[in-house]
C-alpha cells in the first residue's frame, strides 16, 4: 500500500537548522505543546504529551492544517510539536531580539593618570569617573609609567588605592590594582542602586 504524501510541504526557505513534516525520520516523537487540547478537539481524538508513532502525528499535524516540527532533535525519542512553522520562527526571532535588546552593554570609560599627577587633575579626572559610575558604566584607572618613572611605581599604586577610596560610595573595584607591563590599573564596576533608571 503507498504511503500517503500530501501533508504540508516544508518551507522552502531555510528551515533554521529545523527538520519540518517529512523531513523528521525518525519511526517515533514526543510531541508537547500547550496547543494539544484544542488539536484533540478538532480531530475529535485525545492528544496529549507523550510518545507517538511519527506517522500518526504527521497526519494529525496535516488534519488541523499545522507542521510537526522537531525542536529538540538529540532527545531520545526527538521533542516536536505541532505548530504553523513559520509564525514558530517569527515568534523565535522576536523572543531573540528582545533578549538582545534586554542584554546590558558593558561600558567601560578609561581614566589615564602618571605617577606624577597633581591633586588638580586628580580631581578632574574624579568627577568624570564618579559622572560614569552614576551614568552605569565601568571605569578602568591606570597609571601609565613611561621611561624612568617605572621607578615610582609605590606612588601609582597609592594614587590608584587613593582614587578608589574616593569613588567607593559610587563603585567597587573588581580586584585591587594590579600591574601589566608598565601600567598599574584598576577597573570599578557601578553600584546598582548608584545606576540611573
Amino acid at each position: 500500500m503507498a504511503r500517503e504524501t500530501n501533508y504540508r510541504k516544508p518551507p522552502q526557505q531555510d528551515n533554521a537548522g529545523y527538520r519540518v513534516n517529512d523531513q523528521i525520520r525518525v519511526r517515533e516523537i514526543r510531541l508537547v505543546g500547550d496547543n494539544l487540547e484544542t488539536i484533540s478537539g478538532e480531530i475529535g481524538a485525545k492528544i496529549e504529551t507523550g510518545i507517538y508513532n511519527t506517522y500518526q502525528a504527521l497526519k494529525w499535524a496535516e488534519q488541523v492544517g499545522l507542521d510537526l516540527v522537531e525542536i529538540s532533535p538529540n532527545a531520545n525519542p526527538p521533542v516536536c510539536r505541532i505548530i504553523d512553522f513559520k509564525k514558530f520562527l517569527y515568534l523565535r526571532k522576536k523572543k531573540e531580539k528582545e533578549i538582545k535588546a534586554n542584554t546590558a552593554k558593558t561600558v567601560i570609560k578609561e581614566v589615564r593618570f602618571g605617577p606624577n599627577t597633581d591633586d588638580h587633575d586628580f580631581e578632574f579626572k574624579l568627577r568624570h569617573s564618579k559622572k560614569f559610575l552614576e551614568e552605569g558604566a565601568k571605569v578602568k584607572a591606570y597609571v601609565h609609567f613611561k621611561g624612568r618613572t617605572i621607578v615610582y611605581k609605590d606612588r601609582g599604586g597609592d594614587l590608584l588605592e587613593r582614587f578608589v577610596k574616593e569613588l567607593e560610595e559610587f563603585g567597587t573595584p573588581d580586584s585591587p590594582p594590579k600591574m601589566e607591563g608598565r601600567r598599574m590599573h584598576v577597573i570599578i564596576s557601578p553600584k546598582k542602586e548608584s545606576k540611573k533608571k
